[in-house]
């Protein structure tokens, strides 16, 4: 059946060039989007080398002529002509004038509004999140260091037919630490790095998300060496449904694939927590689809302390160890909703204390009603007294800890896991 992916592509390719010649630029816009999609089926199937290659060539024009005929019709734009072979058939003679008869050398205002709107997504400062503060995920880690960072610092290493990695899916349960590990390479890498989430890019008007993601890929480019980190991907390249994501999904795929000799330097790092729902030519794109389960007992170790930061306590090596234990089956997101809870416990003392004592310092701090020196006062009394600034904060204890995991529960099921373990084990690998 896939053998007739190339005939219908093909003949939807002529008429499309067909009824841009002769300025019915609506069809020609709904003829060369019907004619990538065939094209891209075909990619799925296709064994022969060449003609891979020259199926995308195609794509890439049949794609540029696309988006500047969008453009016109939907802004009034002006556009610029055609730029090489953009059929098997014939190359338009004529371009779709613009509605306000501009000439070529004036910006799309349209256009400039897109990339002004991306622009806000860049992320010029970086996060602050280095590799020592991710627990666990040596091998994702590996992975995306030989993907992000010895490309960049040792160039030669990468020479014939060894190429860095250049796309990414990690996937698993929400809150194990898939946009935390992004945020890791956007600190270690010196690269621009572009962070948007599906909703940034799925616009409800049709031809809008399209726009969206080929300038995207295009700014991508033109900042090269660049990272482009997607979350939730899945709400952008879904299984198939409507037109419009349809179309969209059509526009994804082919910077995806490689297309052209300027995305070598392009990253495209993406995330999920329902690899299932991911169509199947997006998910075959990744070259690396890497699990992010829930962490381990020495990484949930590791996570109370990075928390917990500089925040004074009292907890030993082997109180940490013990929370571990306590806490299997928590996600990261658990442990770090569970350490912010915990940093709220002194002052709550604080708050329901009735006893205070005052120090040699002028500091005063909580106390029980036998210990020497011990006043009674609220907190309430003492900032009546302008004493508010004097009053400490009891550093965190094991006993604050237990009090709080006493009242939480791991937001992971074992149905979910059990999804992600057979998604592993069918598509992708550990991390």
């Amino acid at each position: 059946m896939y053998s007739n992916f190339m005939e219908h592509g093909m003949e939807y390719a002529k008429q499309a060039v067909k009824e841009d010649d002769t300025g019915n630029y609506s069809n020609a816009l709904k003829l060369y989007m019907n004619a990538l999609e065939y094209f891209q089926a075909q990619l799925k199937y296709e064994k022969n080398q060449q003609i891979v290659k020259t199926i995308r060539e195609r794509c890439m024009g049949y794609l540029r002529r696309a988006e500047e005929i969008r453009a016109v019709l939907d802004n009034g734009g002006s556009v610029p002509a055609p730029n090489g072979d953009v059929s098997v058939a014939a190359q338009p003679k004529t371009s779709p004038k613009p509605k306000d008869g501009g000439g070529k050398d004036k910006e799309d205002p349209e256009q400039a509004k897109l990339k002004a709107g991306l622009d806000s997504i860049i992320i010029r400062e970086k996060p602050n999140v280095k590799w020592s503060d991710v627990a666990g995920l040596e091998n994702a880690k590996q992975a995306l260091q030989e993907a992000v960072i010895l490309p960049v610092k040792f160039p030669q290493f990468f020479t014939g037919k060894r190429k860095p990695w250049r796309a990414f899916l990690l996937y698993g349960p929400p809150g194990t630490g898939k946009s935390y590990l992004a945020k890791a390479v956007a600190t270690e890498a010196d690269s621009t790095f572009f962070s948007v989430s599906s909703s940034d890019l799925v616009s409800k008007w049709m031809g809008e998300s399209e726009k969206l993601v080929s300038n995207l890929f295009q700014m991508a480019r033109d900042s090269a060496p660049s990272i482009i980190f997607i979350d939730e991907i899945d709400s952008l390249c879904g299984q198939r449904g409507e037109e419009h994501r349809h179309n969209l999904k059509t526009v994804v795929l082919v910077p995806f694939q490689g297309v052209g000799s300027d995305d070598h330097k392009v990253l495209v790092l993406a995330a999920t927590n329902t690899p299932y729902a991911l169509d199947q030519a997006i998910r075959r794109r990744f070259d690396k689809r890497i699990y992010i389960p829930l962490p381990d007992l020495k990484a949930r170790q590791h996570m109370f302390k990075v928390h917990l930061g500089d925040t004074p306590h009292n907890l030993t090596e082997s109180d940490f160890e013990k929370l571990a234990q306590k806490t299997e089956g928590f996600s990261g997101s658990d442990i770090s909703v569970c350490v912010k809870d915990v940093l709220f416990e002194p002052v709550r003392k604080i708050q329901d204390a009735e006893y205070f004592m005052e120090s040699s310092d002028g500091m005063w701090a909580p106390c029980e009603p036998k210990q020497q020196g011990a006043i009674k006062i609220t907190l309430q009394e003492l900032d009546a007294q302008e004493l508010a600034s004097k009053v400490l904060l009891p550093p965190i204890t094991r006993a604050d800890f237990d009090k709080v995991l006493a009242r939480q529960k791991p937001t992971v099921s074992k149905a979910d896991l059990e999804v992600h373990e057979r998604f592993t084990k069918e598509f992708g690998e550990e991390g």
